[in-house]
């Protein structure tokens, strides 16, 4: 058992560190160099000796660790057993926690990153098989954490956080009194990053939002609603709807309201639809995506609105306007990376950079802080669970690590 659990702190870490992919043509592997495989990241995986004249058929397509299991989920059921919710007997079966513990762990994801997991049912339910973390190891794993007062839950937030360092660094770079943002920076921290390369597509749209949003502000546009007031008198019985909808009404006939921005919501999934609606006419879709010619048609077809706008990079605009032609679809007009680029250097240029400048930082630090909830909720989830009171353990313990600022 002693084996299994040193595999199993190589699971957790590689479930939630940093990602890294790996890839197994099918094909017969020794142990020893399916361990070596799945040594990536600064992690090793060690065979055990009475493994290793031992091989095995795997066939594992190329993947991101984080998205293979759900540490997170494991760490609730560890939690609920230890604070006497479950009972350590009730683990050998299944059925007790399997349905249960999902929304454990989306209650904890929400929290922290603002999502929750979006994967068919049989592939979270996969998370307890014999090859991964059946009824016996998680008692194991049970007992181990309640004698050290849960320090197993805290290893595995411990990873999960050092794979959230770089949404940290972020957070506290725009929160600079005196931040120099340059776009371009921004957008490579998160190409950069394995683990935030998947969200490219949300940190371009946020700042495509905070740059739009502070514009219409320093405008002060204005958006005038009106009614003809004759027909506004001829559809008398429907006066309370009209009043509703457009705040008009016979002797108020007319009305201006505030140009605003909205983004359609926060998500991390790839989002063919709409991402910024406007109030006064127009739709924005922001792709960062490399653009294939189905993509494209699919990002336009997709859309219902008179007036679209596309944001994408400068390698995919011409693709874009070749589908839309062809598809008959009204592109109001097309912004390039090179041009966003361009408007913010202008934005945060001393002429600008203390009226738009600041409004354009402000939209980024609450959009990012919305799509990126982790930097200002880990640590007091973290203090609340009692994590950081844990004590190092008199006695060996494989899952104990110190905190980073031990």
């Amino acid at each position: 058992m002693r084996h299994r659990i040193v595999l199993l702190t190589g699971w957790l870490t590689l479930c939630v560190g940093k990602a890294q992919q790996v890839e197994f043509a099918p094909d017969f592997f020794s142990f020893e160099e399916i361990a070596k495989k799945l040594s990536v990241g600064g992690h090793k995986v060690v065979c055990a000796p009475e493994l290793r004249e031992r091989v095995a058929l795997v066939a594992l397509q190329p993947r991101e660790w984080q998205q293979a299991r759900e540490p997170i989920q494991i760490a609730e059921i560890l939690c609920k057993v230890r604070i006497g919710e479950l009972s350590p007997e009730s683990l050998s079966d299944r059925e007790n926690y399997r349905n249960p513990s999902k929304r454990w762990r989306d209650e904890v994801s929400q929290r922290l990153v603002g999502r929750v997991s979006t994967s068919s049912q049989k592939f979270q339910d996969n998370l307890f098989d014999e090859n991964a973390i059946p009824p016996s190891v998680l008692r194991q794993l049970a007992e181990i954490n309640n004698h050290f007062s849960g320090v197993v839950e805290r290893y595995i937030y411990q990873q999960f956080a050092k794979r959230q360092r770089i949404v940290r660094e972020i957070n506290d770079y725009l929160r600079q009194p005196t931040v120099e943002f340059r776009l371009r920076d921004f957008l490579e921290r998160f190409q950069r990053s394995r683990g935030l390369s998947r969200s490219i597509d949300k940190a371009y749209e946020i700042t495509v939002y905070a740059l739009f949003n502070a514009i219409l502000g320093e405008l002060k546009v204005g958006v005038r609603i009106e009614a003809n007031a004759e027909q506004l008198k001829a559809l008398s019985e429907f006066a309370d709807l009209v009043q509703m909808l457009l705040g008009l009404t016979e002797t108020n006939p007319t009305r201006t309201i505030e140009a605003r921005l909205f983004r359609t919501g926060v998500a991390n999934a790839a989002d063919r639809g709409v991402d910024i609606w406007a109030n006064f006419g127009p739709i924005v879709q922001v792709k960062h995506v490399n653009l294939s010619t189905q993509i494209a048609e699919d990002t336009v077809e997709n859309t219902t609105a008179d007036e679209i706008v596309i944001v994408c990079r400068d390698a995919d605009a011409e693709t874009i306007c070749s589908v839309a032609s062809q598809l008959g679809h009204r592109i109001k007009g097309i912004i390039q990376e090179s041009q966003l680029i361009s408007w913010y250097n202008a934005a945060f240029s001393d002429r600008w950079r203390a009226t738009l400048g600041a409004a354009v930082l402000g939209n980024l630090r609450r959009e990012f802080e919305n799509e990126f909830p982790f930097s200002n909720t880990f640590q007091q989830f973290y203090k609340e669970r009692g994590y950081d009171q844990i004590p190092k353990p008199s006695e060996e313990c494989l899952f104990y690590e110190p905190d980073e600022q031990e």
